[in-house]
This record gives structure tokens, sequence and C-alpha cells, in this order.
């Protein structure tokens, strides 16, 4: 196996990028190259925390390091779109935070940019990528449960309900769908193969900047008349106990506080449950990044766990929802 090592450049220095950045830290195969903040007391201050040499005060200045193998990219949800095709252009992997992007046009623009450049993008659902969904996956593509006939999924916290923050800000993308929905959508989409719901229904209530603050969505799929369903909720008013079940027509598939940091879950049916404990021997954010390096190595340029076409896919499908409820953020 090849030892190269794939220097990374980081985007961004919030919570999001020092967990990340902690993660990377902990692997021998990646070496954290560069910080791109915009201020250079900023990026000078993460850099010292993870010992990275080289800060820059501007994301460009990362994107344009010829060290820089990949980006991972922890911006605002409004700057995905242009911090990735900034990073595409520049020859860069990326390793994007979710959601993709705002809307499906701009993660399509991501995608046809990724394929036309021969470069790797991989959407940062750091879930799907942890030992513990390993066991998941199999247990559905052996049929364990049977037939997936409906999946609930639920995902909330109680948010400081600042206007100005990027949760309630509309001119950050702000809402619960995008920050704490996507997860049980892509959820949904993995227990589903990644087919596409044929029917959406959604009431949503806002916050006082309009974005949503809390919403509940059911998902039909085929016709609408082979019985199969998702429905979820997610709400940044109230401290919901994150859940996922996947419901078989021979089974469950439990998994308690999926999209925290779970390494249990629970198959089977009746009175007849096997309890699986998987121990993550790594950073729990730190498994996205092995598998986004080991499909370097393999010449990959596209992920079989989480393939760019379906990320692309469940943004759809967040567009959907945002329709059915006529939100719409300033800058679309």
């Amino acid at each position: 196996m090849s030892t190269h090592t794939f220097h990374w450049g980081i985007i961004g220095t919030g919570n999001i990028c020092r967990r990340m950045s902690q993660a990377l830290a902990s692997l021998p195969e990646a070496q954290l190259a560069a910080v791109g903040s915009r201020r250079q007391e900023t990026a000078d201050a993460f850099a010292r925390d993870f010992g990275i040499d080289r800060a820059y005060d501007s994301y460009a200045g990362v994107f344009n390091d010829p060290r820089v193998e990949i980006v991972y990219i922890g911006t605002p949800h409004n700057l995905h779109h242009a911090n990735a095709m900034e990073a595409l252009e520049a020859g860069k992997h990326v390793l994007l935070e979710k959601p993709l992007c705002v809307n499906a046009l701009e993660a399509r623009e991501v995608f046809e940019k990724a394929r036309a450049q021969k470069l790797f993008v991989l959407e940062a659902f750091w879930y799907r990528f942890h030992p513990i969904w390993d066991e998941v996956r199999s247990w559905l593509k052996e049929g364990r449960i049977g037939e997936v006939r409906h999946v609930q999924a639920v995902f909330g916290f109680a948010a400081k309900r600042d206007p100005e923050s990027r949760l309630f800000n509309p001119q950050l993308a702000g809402g619960a769908l995008l920050d704490l929905g996507c997860y049980p959508v892509n959820a949904i989409s993995m227990a589903y193969g990644g087919e596409q719901p044929t029917g959406v229904f959604s009431k949503m209530i806002p916050a006082p900047t309009k974005v949503d603050l809390t919403s509940s969505t059911t998902f039909t799929y085929g016709d609408g008349d082979d019985g199969r369903i998702a429905t979820f909720q997610c709400t940044l008013d109230l401290p919901l106990p994150p859940e996922l079940v996947i419901f078989g027509t021979e089974g469950q598939i439990h998994l308690d506080a999926p999209f925290l940091n779970t390494e249990t879950a629970r198959v089977g049916g009746g009175s007849r449950y096997e309890n699986v404990r998987v121990h993550a021997e790594a950073h729990p954010y730190a498994y996205q990044a092995i598998h986004l390096m080991e499909r370097l190595r393999d010449g990959q340029l596209d992920s079989d766990i989480l393939p760019l076409e379906e990320s692309l896919n469940v943004m759809k499908t967040l567009d959907t929802i945002r329709a059915a409820w006529g939100l719409r953020y300033p800058f679309e």
C-alpha cells in the first residue's frame, strides 16, 4: 500500500473546522498544511493550535498553495458553492461540509465541475463513514430486516435565538432543515438505496427571522400505493432525542443518537434483537477523511458509500421541502 501522505488545507476556523482538524491531526497519512480565514490573526491562532505552518488571511491563499492536495471546507452554508468551485478550479480535491450547497442548482454546478476537473468531492456527512454504519449497510444489503417499508428519524436541539447567527440568519441560509434536517434526509436516502421520494408532504413553523424553526415531513415512494414511507422531524426549538429506526417486513434497525456519536445499533424483530457495538478506534470525523484518501490511493474519484450523485439528489429533496413551505433565501 502506498505510504503517500496527503496534505490538507482547512477553509474556515469555526468549531466544525476545529473538530475536523483534530481528526486529521490524529491520522499519520494526513498532514495539516495550511489554514485560511478572513482575518490573519484568526488564521494565525488556529495554526498555532494545530501546528500548521502556513496561515492565510484569505481562502484563496489555501486554494493556491501548491502543497495542498485536499481542502476541507467548513464555512457557513451560503459559502459552500463558491468555496468549492474555487477549490476545484485550483485543482484541489474537496471534503465539503454538509449540506453540499444551499440548493440543487449550486450542487449541480459543483458536481459538473468536479467531473470536468477529474477531482474528488465528498460531502462531509461523517456518520455515513463510521464503522457502525458499515454494519447497518450490511444488514440492509443482506435483507436482514426484509424489504424496507418505513423510516423514522428525529433530530433537534434548543438553539439560542440570535437573529444574526448562522442558524437563524436567512442571509446565511439558516434554519433547522439545512443544519439538522439534512441528516435525516440523508439517512433516509441511505435506507432506501439512494431512491428519491416521489411524494413530499411537509409543514413548517417559522422563526421570527422567517427561516424554519420546526418542521415535520413525510415522504412516499414509487406510485404511492406500495406502502413505502418515511417521516422525519427537525427543530431548533427543543432538545429532541436523535433517533433513527428503519422498519422492514421482517424486522427493524434502531440507532439511538445516530447523528451525534453512536457506536451501537439494534437489529431484529419481535422479541429477538441483537445489540451490536462497534468501538470507534479513530476520531468520529476521521473516517470520512480516511475513506477519501483511500479512494484517491485507489485511483477513484467518487465514493461508494456516499456518491456525489446521491448528495445531489438529497439536495433536490431538500429543495422540494423548502418549496412546499415557500422558503427561499434572499440570495437565491
